[in-house]
């Protein structure tokens, strides 16, 4: 029987609030970056892809150092939320976000990208010559051809963010109610040998992490099985 407290509770809550918006965030601005680099011919395109691709490489407290970096007063983050009269992102929830939504990029965007691309240009080409605008293409088109990608991402991107440490100490530190996540909490009941509490929340994340990975499986499993159909 579970038995946690108000700290874990509280901690839970603002993790899948941050995980909740960052998904949404990634997902509208992840889907044009999916489309064009699944589209594009640019020069830029390998580019691209490797920016987006940089956290999955990267050590999390290098990109959470950099982040900090740039939300410092100093930074081009903090003298953004400067101008605006925003108080700072560094150690707030606000900066979580901004740090999750680089850290989970990739995780949104490439499951998306390799949709559009599995799909071919032949049903873009299609309505094109019928007249269908962009936008009608990729709502009429893209969106239901595609619709597994996007629903894999929402999932991994949801799920990446939960399961985040490094860049969410580095850029949040350990503020109750704050900044203190399902991760960050974990890391708390061990440093102070609550080990008990500590295997209660690990063994949630266990679980969690399990459902999802068993959710994409089953989802890659039916695209395939579609493509095999067509």
């Amino acid at each position: 029987m579970l038995e946690l407290n108000q700290a874990d509770y509280s901690a839970i809550i603002l993790t899948l609030k941050l995980a909740g918006l960052v998904t949404l965030i990634l997902l509208v601005l992840g889907t044009p970056l999916a489309y064009w680099l699944a589209t594009s011919r640019s020069r830029l395109t390998p580019v691209i892809n490797a920016i987006v691709a940089l956290p999955l490489v990267l050590p999390p407290t290098v990109l959470g150092f950099y982040l900090l970096i740039a939300m410092g007063p100093n930074g081009p983050l903090g003298q953004l939320t400067q101008m605006l009269g925003i108080s700072g992102l560094a150690f707030s929830f606000g900066g979580l976000v901004v740090g999750s939504v680089f850290y989970s990029l990739p995780f949104v965007v490439q499951p998306i990208k390799n949709a559009i691309q599995a799909m071919g240009s032949r049903p873009l080409e299609v309505a094109a010559t019928l007249g269908a605008s962009p936008l009608d293409r990729f709502f009429s088109v893209v969106l239901p051809n595609a619709k597994p990608g996007f629903l894999t991402a929402a999932v991994l991107g949801f799920a990446h963010t939960v399961g985040e440490f490094g860049v969410i100490l580095m850029i949040g530190g350990n503020i109750p109610g704050e900044t203190r996540v399902v991760s960050v909490q974990i890391y708390d009941h061990v440093e102070s040998l609550e080990y008990a509490q500590a295997h209660q929340l690990s063994a949630l994340m266990m679980i969690f992490a399990f459902v999802v990975l068993l959710l994409v499986f089953q989802l890659n499993r039916k695209q395939s099985r579609v493509n095999h159909v067509f």
